[in-house]
């Protein structure tokens, strides 16, 4: 009886999530789920139990795809010219995988649903980065997945909000709500880590889907950081007892106290604090390190070893430490607490910000600009003027103090107060909560990380070999009261090499060499170039009505190689030619 429930529930998976199986030419050999409660996570979610599990695989195949096809450490002791293409290879499969995932899965959404994505990570430099560094593959603003009709429509809709003065997230919302048609908003991270998996380190790779019941109040695409503190739910009530307001401006020290009346008898050096380190980070986060060290509490440094016993890093990964953030007590029964303060990117912050609806903790945000130079305290002071107050310029020059500010910085100021709100942000508060990103006053979230390598922060396990085409993939889903671990083993039901190709943009495989004139013409060519041509170059792209225009001149050699771009300017124009039907919608400037 035993062996036929358990076929029979991999029987009932198959068919759920067929579509993303067949797009992927993968056989579910098993699956384990472990849930937090007793119902499934479908049952305490906005979506149903088909596009559940479908999400939940698409994130599965998005970290086994790209760990086993995106040149895992392949940058390893290159310059950063050579980090960087390898990092773009990574995001570029990563962002393929994804997509396809989700146009397959959307295939079987309710008629008058669609999925867009609202935000995503990838096309702004880091710190110490140079610009071309930032222009990452990507799955952005204004992506849209759905049946063909209503995908036709919104994304119609999304066209006039891009490029209609006057035309507001306002209206393209109330829009869709009159004519029946529900949006699901998502922020995406498809290879959260990027660095980190192309050096190959073993732990801290994974692909980030968060999935809302409506779309985020976006209405450009966006990246720049904001300044984020995320500390346990009792910490925030223990200081709303006496009456204290804890958010990411609180001076640290109210914090520190208010851990002590949420945790008696804790002593300082149990109170970990998770932060970027790093010499770059240096003059945002100095003033930080220095108030939290004054205060006794542990800064956590590289190799620390939280209850997972998986020593954690603090080069990059925003995002899964924050499903850390709570109390324990160790083998001698001492209370630790563990908090993450610090930045982040704005996709990444929003995503963690948003586990407040899910994890136990309490988050706020503050916006920084895309420069973020200056401590944190200042930079979020500079974000909180206005260009059109006349005493802007003053203003600035007063939080720079000695340091001296030119006319040239104070202007790229302006312009980043601008976008932020041309991108509808919601600017002007002094905090921001992820509520401030939904425009229904009711939300919901649905969190789907696949795992490419070990988490330090829950112990989840990545991608494992378990022999030859078999693989063991670790998915986690969460939402408001309920959390899942669904771990696939997965069959390739092709050759590994037939398998690259399966899980590799079209684009990418015609620059590796792959003769496009030779190789078999489908209708579906189509849509994937132009969805390829959305996530790799969206920086190269002008779009007026339903042409999309390539100017390959827009794109630096660091960003893809003149080679490169020659051999895919090649392609299009074969394809321009030859099928100018399937093809109408493409012009090259």
């Amino acid at each position: 009886m035993e062996n036929l429930e358990k076929r029979n529930t991999i029987a009932q998976w198959v068919f759920d999530t067929r579509p993303v199986l067949l797009r992927f030419h993968l056989w579910l050999e098993d699956v384990e789920v472990q849930r937090a409660q007793a119902e499934p996570v479908y049952d305490l979610s906005f979506t149903p139990r088909g596009i559940t599990r479908c999400l939940a695989l698409t994130a599965a195949t998005t970290a086994l795809g790209t760990r086993l096809f995106g040149d895992f450490g392949g940058g390893a002791g290159k310059d950063k010219a050579g980090l960087n293409q390898v990092k773009k290879g990574a995001d570029a499969i990563s962002a393929y995988v994804m997509s396809e995932g989700l146009w397959h899965l959307t295939r079987t959404l309710p008629e008058n649903h669609a999925l867009m994505v609202s935000l995503g990570e990838g096309l702004m430099p880091k710190a110490g980065e140079t610009p071309e560094m930032g222009a990452n593959p990507l799955l952005g603003f204004g992506r849209v997945y759905a049946r063909p009709e209503v995908a036709r429509t919104v994304d119609r809709r999304v066209r006039r909000l891009l490029n209609e003065p006057g035309h507001t997230f306002e209206h393209f919302y109330g829009w869709l709500q009159d004519r029946g048609i529900t949006i699901w908003g998502a922020a995406v991270d498809t290879l959260e880590c990027t660095s980190r998996f192309a050096e190959g380190h073993e732990t801290g790779p994974m692909a980030v889907l968060h999935v809302f019941d409506a779309p985020l109040r976006m209405a450009k695409p966006y990246e720049a950081y904001m300044g984020c503190l995320t500390v346990p739910k009792p910490v925030v009530v223990a200081a709303e007892r006496t009456s204290v307001l804890l958010d990411f401006r609180a001076p640290r020290s109210r914090v520190v106290e208010a851990i002590e009346t949420a945790y008696p008898g804790i002593q300082r050096e149990n109170i970990h604090v998770w932060t970027l380190r790093g010499k770059s980070r240096q003059a945002r986060l100095g003033d930080l390190w220095a108030e939290w060290g004054a205060l006794g509490v542990h800064l956590v440094e590289d190799g620390w070893k939280g209850p997972t016993g998986i020593p954690v890093f603090t080069d990059s990964g925003t995002y899964a430490p924050t499903f850390m953030v709570g109390s324990w007590k160790d083998a001698g029964g001492a209370t630790h607490v563990f908090l993450c303060d610090g930045y982040a990117a704005t996709a990444e912050a929003v995503q963690a910000t948003s586990l407040a609806e899910v994890l136990d903790v309490d988050a706020t945000m503050v916006p920084f600009s895309s420069t973020f130079e200056l401590p944190c305290r200042e930079e979020g002071r500079l974000m909180h003027l206005h260009p059109d107050d006349p005493g802007f310029e003053a203003s600035v020059r007063e939080v720079y103090g000695e340091r001296g500010v030119d006319a040239a910085k104070i202007a790229t100021y302006a312009e980043a107060i601008r976008e932020a709100e041309v991108a509808n942000m919601p600017m002007g508060k002094e905090v921001l909560r992820a509520d401030d990103f939904s425009p229904e006053k009711q939300w919901s979230v649905l969190a789907c990380i696949g795992y490419m390598g070990d988490d330090p922060y829950t112990g989840s396990k990545g991608v494992t070999k378990v022999s030859d085409g078999v693989y063991r993939v670790t998915t986690r889903l969460a939402t408001r009261n309920a959390s899942a671990i669904v771990t696939f083993t997965l069959r390739m039901m092709e050759p590994f090499d037939q398998m690259r190709h399966v899980f590799s943009p079209l684009l990418v495989r015609f620059i590796s060499g792959v003769d496009h004139t030779t190789r078999p013409v489908k209708i579906s060519d189509s849509g994937r170039i132009r969805n390829e041509l959305q996530t790799m170059f969206s920086q190269a792209l002008e779009h007026d009505g339903e042409t999309i225009r390539v100017f390959f001149d827009r794109v630096d050699d660091s960003v893809m190689p003149a080679e490169k771009r020659a051999r895919i300017r090649t392609v299009l124009e074969w394809y321009k030619a030859n099928h100018p039907v399937w093809f109408s919608w493409l012009e090259i400037g």
